[in-house]
Protein backbone atom coordinates (compact mmCIF):
# COMPACT_ATOMS: atom_id res chain seq x y z
CA UNK A 1 0.00 0.00 0.00
CA UNK A 2 1.09 3.41 -0.67
CA UNK A 3 1.69 6.22 2.85
CA UNK A 4 -1.48 7.80 1.93
CA UNK A 5 -3.53 4.55 2.60
CA UNK A 6 -1.96 4.58 6.03
CA UNK A 7 -4.43 7.42 6.92
CA UNK A 8 -6.78 4.65 7.33
CA UNK A 9 -5.15 2.79 10.16
CA UNK A 10 -7.15 3.20 13.26
CA UNK A 11 -5.56 5.33 16.05
CA UNK A 12 -3.12 3.82 18.21
CA UNK A 13 -5.58 5.92 21.16
CA UNK A 14 -7.63 3.30 20.29
CA UNK A 15 -5.60 0.40 21.59
CA UNK A 16 -4.67 -0.51 25.75
CA UNK A 17 -2.53 -3.33 23.91
CA UNK A 18 -0.94 -4.91 20.93
CA UNK A 19 0.30 -8.27 19.57
CA UNK A 20 2.38 -9.27 17.18
CA UNK A 21 3.92 -12.04 14.56
CA UNK A 22 7.11 -12.55 14.93
CA UNK A 23 8.30 -14.53 11.09
CA UNK A 24 7.87 -12.29 8.61
CA UNK A 25 6.31 -9.47 10.33
CA UNK A 26 9.19 -8.62 13.10
CA UNK A 27 12.41 -10.30 11.73
CA UNK A 28 12.82 -12.25 7.79
CA UNK A 29 14.03 -15.68 9.03
CA UNK A 30 13.58 -17.80 5.69
CA UNK A 31 17.27 -17.86 5.52
CA UNK A 32 17.13 -19.54 9.00
CA UNK A 33 14.33 -21.65 7.89
CA UNK A 34 15.73 -22.68 4.87
CA UNK A 35 19.50 -23.41 6.26
CA UNK A 36 17.92 -25.80 9.02
CA UNK A 37 16.00 -27.46 7.00
CA UNK A 38 18.34 -27.87 4.46
CA UNK A 39 20.48 -29.96 7.46
CA UNK A 40 17.77 -31.58 8.46
CA UNK A 41 17.19 -33.25 4.70
CA UNK A 42 20.95 -33.83 4.15
CA UNK A 43 20.66 -36.04 7.54
CA UNK A 44 18.17 -37.81 6.25
CA UNK A 45 19.80 -38.07 2.95
CA UNK A 46 16.40 -36.30 1.19
CA UNK A 47 16.84 -33.96 -1.40
CA UNK A 48 16.89 -29.86 -0.60
CA UNK A 49 14.10 -27.23 -0.84
CA UNK A 50 14.31 -24.07 -2.31
CA UNK A 51 13.83 -20.71 -0.27
CA UNK A 52 10.60 -20.09 -2.66
CA UNK A 53 9.15 -23.12 -1.48
CA UNK A 54 10.22 -22.68 1.79
CA UNK A 55 8.32 -18.97 1.99
CA UNK A 56 5.28 -20.56 1.14
CA UNK A 57 5.14 -23.13 3.77
CA UNK A 58 5.95 -21.52 6.92
CA UNK A 59 3.38 -19.09 9.24
CA UNK A 60 1.58 -22.84 10.70
CA UNK A 61 3.93 -23.91 13.05
CA UNK A 62 7.56 -26.05 13.10
CA UNK A 63 5.63 -29.44 12.16
CA UNK A 64 3.32 -27.92 9.51
CA UNK A 65 6.62 -26.88 7.82
CA UNK A 66 8.40 -30.30 8.35
CA UNK A 67 5.67 -32.54 6.90
CA UNK A 68 4.84 -29.98 3.97
CA UNK A 69 8.65 -30.36 3.43
CA UNK A 70 8.80 -33.64 3.57
CA UNK A 71 5.70 -34.02 1.31
CA UNK A 72 7.38 -31.61 -1.19
CA UNK A 73 10.55 -33.32 -1.73
CA UNK A 74 9.02 -36.70 -2.07
CA UNK A 75 9.92 -38.66 1.15
CA UNK A 76 8.49 -41.98 0.65
CA UNK A 77 7.37 -42.37 3.91
CA UNK A 78 6.52 -39.13 5.84
CA UNK A 79 4.92 -40.78 9.18
CA UNK A 80 7.75 -42.38 10.12
CA UNK A 81 10.12 -39.62 9.03
CA UNK A 82 8.65 -37.24 10.70
CA UNK A 83 10.06 -37.76 14.58
CA UNK A 84 13.88 -37.85 13.39
CA UNK A 85 13.27 -34.85 11.33
CA UNK A 86 11.73 -33.49 13.50
CA UNK A 87 15.32 -34.22 15.93
CA UNK A 88 17.38 -32.92 13.14
CA UNK A 89 14.85 -29.64 12.40
CA UNK A 90 15.55 -28.60 16.45
CA UNK A 91 18.64 -29.95 16.33
CA UNK A 92 20.12 -27.44 13.54
CA UNK A 93 17.31 -24.99 13.91
CA UNK A 94 19.00 -24.22 17.38
CA UNK A 95 22.33 -23.81 15.82
CA UNK A 96 21.41 -21.33 12.93
CA UNK A 97 18.75 -19.31 14.88
CA UNK A 98 19.14 -15.72 13.56
CA UNK A 99 22.26 -16.41 11.73
CA UNK A 100 20.45 -16.09 8.42
CA UNK A 101 17.76 -13.57 9.14
CA UNK A 102 17.47 -10.00 9.63
CA UNK A 103 14.92 -7.32 11.10
CA UNK A 104 13.08 -5.88 8.77
CA UNK A 105 13.03 -1.98 7.95
CA UNK A 106 11.12 0.15 10.06
CA UNK A 107 10.11 -2.26 13.11
CA UNK A 108 12.05 -0.57 15.16
CA UNK A 109 10.54 2.67 14.75
CA UNK A 110 7.31 1.30 14.34
CA UNK A 111 8.03 -0.50 18.23
CA UNK A 112 9.02 2.82 19.55
CA UNK A 113 5.87 4.34 18.73
CA UNK A 114 3.66 1.65 20.27
CA UNK A 115 5.90 1.86 23.40
CA UNK A 116 5.62 5.50 23.21
CA UNK A 117 1.45 5.49 23.27
CA UNK A 118 2.05 3.42 25.96
CA UNK A 119 0.56 0.34 24.80
CA UNK A 120 1.70 -3.29 26.38
CA UNK A 121 3.38 -5.26 24.16
CA UNK A 122 3.44 -9.12 23.37
CA UNK A 123 5.10 -11.28 20.75
CA UNK A 124 2.91 -14.46 19.32
CA UNK A 125 3.94 -16.61 17.31
CA UNK A 126 3.45 -20.33 16.42
CA UNK A 127 7.69 -20.75 16.15
CA UNK A 128 8.39 -23.11 19.01
CA UNK A 129 8.90 -21.00 22.25
CA UNK A 130 12.58 -22.19 22.25
CA UNK A 131 13.36 -20.70 18.79
CA UNK A 132 11.51 -17.37 19.65
CA UNK A 133 13.05 -16.12 22.54
CA UNK A 134 16.76 -16.66 21.57
CA UNK A 135 15.60 -14.98 18.34
CA UNK A 136 13.84 -11.89 20.10
CA UNK A 137 17.13 -11.57 22.03
CA UNK A 138 19.35 -11.98 19.37
CA UNK A 139 17.57 -9.45 17.26
CA UNK A 140 17.51 -7.20 19.88
CA UNK A 141 13.95 -6.86 20.58
CA UNK A 142 13.33 -8.93 23.37
CA UNK A 143 13.19 -5.59 25.56
CA UNK A 144 10.02 -4.19 23.62
CA UNK A 145 7.75 -7.45 24.81
CA UNK A 146 6.31 -7.84 28.16
CA UNK A 147 5.13 -11.46 27.00
CA UNK A 148 6.68 -13.56 24.51
CA UNK A 149 4.47 -16.86 23.76
CA UNK A 150 5.23 -19.58 20.95
CA UNK A 151 3.28 -21.92 19.58
CA UNK A 152 4.05 -24.62 21.90
CA UNK A 153 2.37 -22.42 24.74
CA UNK A 154 -1.31 -23.13 24.16
CA UNK A 155 -3.04 -26.18 23.23
CA UNK A 156 -4.25 -24.78 19.96
CA UNK A 157 -2.19 -22.73 17.39
CA UNK A 158 -3.38 -19.64 14.79
CA UNK A 159 -5.43 -19.28 13.66
CA UNK A 160 -7.41 -20.76 16.40
CA UNK A 161 -8.34 -17.54 18.65
CA UNK A 162 -7.28 -19.11 21.59
CA UNK A 163 -3.73 -17.95 21.97
CA UNK A 164 -4.77 -14.59 20.91
CA UNK A 165 -7.32 -14.44 24.39
CA UNK A 166 -4.94 -15.84 26.30
CA UNK A 167 -2.19 -13.03 24.95
CA UNK A 168 -4.76 -10.54 25.78
CA UNK A 169 -5.38 -12.37 29.44
CA UNK A 170 -1.65 -11.94 30.15
CA UNK A 171 -1.71 -8.89 28.98
CA UNK A 172 -4.69 -7.28 31.03
CA UNK A 173 -6.19 -6.11 27.84
CA UNK A 174 -9.53 -6.60 26.56
CA UNK A 175 -9.54 -8.14 22.75
CA UNK A 176 -11.02 -5.23 21.21
CA UNK A 177 -8.70 -2.61 22.63
CA UNK A 178 -5.86 -4.89 21.58
CA UNK A 179 -4.30 -4.45 18.27
CA UNK A 180 -3.00 -7.93 16.40
CA UNK A 181 -0.30 -7.08 13.92
CA UNK A 182 0.89 -10.02 11.75
CA UNK A 183 1.89 -11.03 7.78
CA UNK A 184 -0.60 -13.65 6.93
CA UNK A 185 -4.14 -15.21 7.10
CA UNK A 186 -3.55 -16.80 10.24
CA UNK A 187 -2.73 -13.90 11.67
CA UNK A 188 -6.01 -12.12 10.15
CA UNK A 189 -8.55 -14.96 11.30
CA UNK A 190 -7.23 -16.15 14.96
CA UNK A 191 -7.63 -11.97 15.05
CA UNK A 192 -10.89 -11.55 13.69
CA UNK A 193 -12.56 -14.99 16.15
CA UNK A 194 -10.77 -13.36 18.72
CA UNK A 195 -12.31 -9.99 18.42
CA UNK A 196 -9.31 -7.75 17.62
CA UNK A 197 -8.76 -5.53 15.19
CA UNK A 198 -5.86 -6.42 12.77
CA UNK A 199 -3.07 -4.85 10.48
CA UNK A 200 -1.19 -6.75 8.24
CA UNK A 201 2.07 -5.63 6.97
CA UNK A 202 2.65 -6.13 3.19
CA UNK A 203 5.71 -7.79 3.02
CA UNK A 204 5.64 -11.09 4.82
CA UNK A 205 4.85 -14.75 3.82
CA UNK A 206 1.26 -14.77 3.90
CA UNK A 207 1.67 -18.99 2.68
CA UNK A 208 2.12 -17.63 -1.38
CA UNK A 209 -0.97 -15.67 -1.50
CA UNK A 210 -1.30 -12.30 -1.47
CA UNK A 211 -1.81 -10.55 1.79
CA UNK A 212 -4.33 -7.85 0.27
CA UNK A 213 -6.69 -10.44 0.03
CA UNK A 214 -6.90 -10.93 3.42
CA UNK A 215 -9.96 -9.66 5.53
CA UNK A 216 -8.06 -7.21 7.33
CA UNK A 217 -8.17 -3.62 9.31
CA UNK A 218 -5.55 -2.20 7.16
CA UNK A 219 -2.19 -2.78 5.47
CA UNK A 220 1.47 -1.14 5.76
CA UNK A 221 4.64 -1.38 4.43
CA UNK A 222 6.51 -0.86 7.59
CA UNK A 223 5.91 -0.95 10.99
CA UNK A 224 7.34 2.90 11.25
CA UNK A 225 4.22 3.64 9.20
CA UNK A 226 1.92 3.35 12.65
CA UNK A 227 4.16 6.60 14.11
CA UNK A 228 2.44 9.17 14.70
CA UNK A 229 -1.12 7.11 14.62
CA UNK A 230 -2.46 9.65 17.61
CA UNK A 231 -4.99 11.27 16.55
CA UNK A 232 -9.01 9.45 17.13
CA UNK A 233 -10.70 7.40 14.50
CA UNK A 234 -11.46 4.42 16.55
Amino acid sequence: MTSSSASHLPSLSCFDAAIIDLDGTLVDTLGDFVAALGGMLADLQLPQVQAQAVSAMVGKGSEHLIRSVLAHVGASDEAALYERAWQRYQHHYLRVNGQHSQVYGGVIEGLDALRARGLRLACLTNKPRDFARPLLAAKKLDSYFEQVFGGDDFARKKPDPLPLLKTCEALGSASERTLMIGDSSNDARAARAAGCPVVLVSYGYNHGEPVHGVDADGFIDALSELAGRGEPRC
